[in-house]
Formats: structure tokens, C-alpha cells, sequence
């Protein structure tokens, strides 16, 4: 099934679910550079600033992992819309939180929604866009991305300078809450597929079922957001504790590699269409073996230099996620595809917060700032890179599109 014939029609649609994008990962972004204002104000310590951090994900994957039971048996549009009030509605009651617990409880039912949401703009868009277009149509969803790190986050701590820290929150449920609009009138129903339950016949559609090769998909998706989770986080700390930059350096820093990564996004999906998601991700996945074991070796430089790095660090790792999501989506049969996305990002989620702990396993500060150990994890890095390139050969091998179903 498709959107339209119309490629505007076909357009509109992506740019909606970005903004659907923009606004969870901006809900999700915000609340890190706010820590020392939830601290302060709240009354909270640092270990429960870092519990609210990770409720978001811990939730997320925890209803990724529920929601591969349903997420097939209902109308695409109408789960979308469903759990996009739902995450509306948390949104603004952070902004209303006075305590400690009440922000705690709001930002893990964000986080539930936000994960469902996510799986199920992925495969909204694997029902809706042919095979062909599939990798520019994930580019531009992914663009999402770039665009918080270059406005969304900037943005959000210009409101809670000027208007304390609930206001982003109110900003983000009013903008989602006219997107919600948005979606009703523009997004077309997505009805399930027809092996999803009975034929026009009365009889029973053929069940696809799962096979063990596409649990291969999410090891690879593990491996690769888990290779550049081990060094993402702790990128500020050592470009200020072992490369020189100031603090107020890091926001030109960012913006760089944010603007860059908004750029590339929808010519890493154009890639993916071009040459086929398996070959981009391959060699975007060697293509970052060098910037992850340069810039974790890096000796004090200028700002420019240290700037350079860090965009191509971000272009190429960032990039990874366009073809390796356009790969998993392609393979799965279309009655199955919502519950393994939801999985899937389940897996991402669970990814990103094992990387960040190991990576923190594995590194100590010294007296003057400066992390220890950082060079070590890059090798690390790169070792798990390895191990999804194995996944990702094993996982082409085993999982030939499938073409019973159009997609």
C-alpha cells in the first residue's frame, strides 16, 4: 500500500511523522543540560536526577518489548494517534511536577509512549513507502535528529532561562498537541494487513510467522547503537578534560555536528535506495572505524580541528541508523513489521543505555578533569563495530526480502 501517487502527498506525510520524531527526542534531550536546575529546584541528588534520565529509556524498552504482542492488531493510524496523546498528556504533566516522584512517574509514561510512537512511525512508513524510496524516506524522519541537536535543544534551555524549567515541557505538549491534529486530518488509515486476522471470505489469512534469522535483526541493531553508545556520552567530558575546549566551545561544537547531521541524513537514505541498506551500512560501519579510534586517541588541538573530527565522528555514526533500519523494515513480512519494530527499538533502547553504563565501567577521572581510559573504550568500540559487521552479513544471508506480501 502506498501514501499517494502524489510525491507531495508522499512528503507531507514524512515531514509530519518527523515533527512527530522532533518532539519525542526533544522531551527526551531537554531534561539533561536542565539536571542542575531539576537539582536545585527539587531538592534532588545527583543519583536521582540520573534515575529520571533513565526512565525514559527503561520505559521505552520495556513497552517496545509489550508492544511487539499488539502492535500489528489495530489500525496504524489510530495507535499512533492513541499513544501520541498519551505521550501529550505526560509531557505536560512534567511541567506541572513538584516533586521528585510525580516528575519521575510523567517521564516514564513519556518514555512508554515514546518507544511504541517510534515503532510505529518505522513502520508506517515500511506499509507506506515502496521498497525503492524506502532509505529517503527513513532519511528524512531520521532528519529529526540533527535538528534538535541544531534548534530543539538551544531552544529549549532559551525557555527555561527565560521562563524556568517547566516551560519547555508546556512548548512541547502545545506543538505536539497541533501535530496531533495534524496527523488526524493528513495521515491516511493504515488498517492492518490482511494476514493480520481474517480474509474477505470468512476463512483465516495465511499466518506469517517469525523465524529464527530475524532475531538476527535485532542483534545487529543492538551492536551498532551499543558500538557508538560506548563513546557518545562522555564526547563533552573528554573534549573538555583531555582536549582543551571550554564549555562555552562545546555549543559551536554541537551546532557543527548537529547542522551536519541534518544534512546528511537524507543523503545517507538516498544512498541506502541507490546501492541497497546492506552495502551502505557496511561500509558506513568500516567508514567509522576510523573517526571512533581517532578522535578517542585525540591530543589537545585547536578548536577547528577538534570540531572537524567530532562532525565526521557524528555524520558517519549517526548515519548508521538510516540504512540499518531501511535493512531490518524490508525484511520483515508486512503482518509481522509493527511488533518487530517495536522490538527493535526496544533493542536500540536497551542498546544505548548498556553502552553508556559499560562505557562508564570502563572509565575514571583524574584530579585535573581528564577521562582515563578513553582510548581503551574506542578500541572496544570498534571491536563490537566488528561484531555487527559479522551480524549484519549473517542477517542479509539468512533473511531474504520477503515477496509473498507487497511491502
Amino acid at each position: 500500500m502506498s501514501v499517494s501517487s502524489s510525491p507531495k502527498s508522499e512528503q507531507r506525510v514524512l515531514w509530519l511523522l518527523a515533527a512527530v520524531q522532533f518532539t519525542h527526542l526533544l522531551d527526551f534531550m531537554i531534561v539533561m543540560p536542565l539536571g542542575p536546575e531539576f537539582m536545585r529546584r527539587l531538592g534532588i541528588s545527583a543519583a536521582q536526577f540520573g534515575a529520571l534520565v533513565s526512565a525514559y529509556t527503561l520505559a521505552s524498552a520495556g513497552m517496545g518489548l509489550l508492544g511487539g504482542l499488539w502492535l500489528d492488531r489495530f489500525d496504524r493510524k489510530r495507535t499512533l494517534l492513541g499513544l501520541y496523546a498519551g505521550f501529550i498528556v505526560s509531557t505536560l504533566l512534567c511541567g506541572v511536577a513538584d516533586s521528585h516522584l510525580g516528575l519521575f512517574v510523567a517521564r516514564s509514561v513519556a518514555g512508554a509512549c515514546a518507544g511504541l510512537m517510534s515503532a510505529g512511525v518505522q513502520a508506517i512508513i515500511g506499509d507506506v513507502i515502496p521498497a525503492e524510496r524506502r532509505g529517503r524516506a527513513i532519511g528524512t524522519v531520521m532528519s529529526s535528529y540533527g535538528l534538535v541537536a541544531v534548534a530543539g535543544v538551544p531552544l529549549g534551555l532559551w525557555l527555561a532561562s527565560q521562563w524556568g524549567w517547566r516551560s519547555p515541557f508546556w512548548v512541547i505538549g502545545a506543538l505536539g498537541s497541533v501535530l496531533w491534529l495534524a496527523l488526524l486530518s493528513a495521515l491516511p488509515p493504515v488498517p492492518p494487513h490482511p494476514s493480520r486476522g481474517p480474509d474477505a471470505r470468512g476463512g483465516s489469512a495465511p499466518v506469517q510467522s517469525w523465524t529464527p534469522a530475524l532475531a538476527l535483526g535485532w542483534v545487529l541493531t543492538f551492536c551498532v547503537v551499543s558500538s557508538g553508545f560506548l563513546l557518545i556520552p562522555y564526547l563533552s567530558p573528554f573534549m573538555v578534560g583531555n582536549l582543551g575546549l571550554q564549555l562555552s566551545d562545546l555549543s559551536w561544537v554541537y551546532l557543527a555536528g548537529g547542522a551536519a547531521t541534518l544534512l546528511s541524513s537524507r543523503f545517507m537514505g538516498r544512498l541506502a535506495d541507490r546501492f541497497g541498506p546492506a552495502r551502505v551500512l557496511g561500509a558506513l560501519l568500516v567508514g567509522t572505524l576510523g573517526p571512533h579510534l581517532l578522535f578517542t586517541h585525540l591530543s589537545p588541538a585547536p578548536l577547528p580541528a577538534v570540531a572537524g573530527v567530532f562532525v565526521l565522528f557524528m555524520v558517519l555514526t549517526s548515519g548508521r541508523a538510516i540504512p540499518t533500519l531501511a535493512l531490518v523494515a524490508s525484511r520483515v513480512p508486512p503482518a509481522l513489521r509493527g511488533r518487530y519494530m517495536a522490538i527493535n527499538m526496544a533493542a536500540s533502547d536497551g542498546a544505548s543505555g548498556f553502552g553508556a553504563w559499560v562505557g562508564g565501567l570502563l572509565l575514571t577521572v583524574a584530579p585535573d578533569g581528564a577521562l582515563v581510559g578513553f582510548s581503551r573504550v574506542g578500541w572496544i568500540a570498534a571491536g563490537v563495530t566488528g561484531c555487527a559487521l559479522g551480524m549484519l552479513w549473517l542477517f542479509d544471508r539468512r533473511t531474504p526480502a520477503p515477496s509473498a506480501v507487497p511491502a
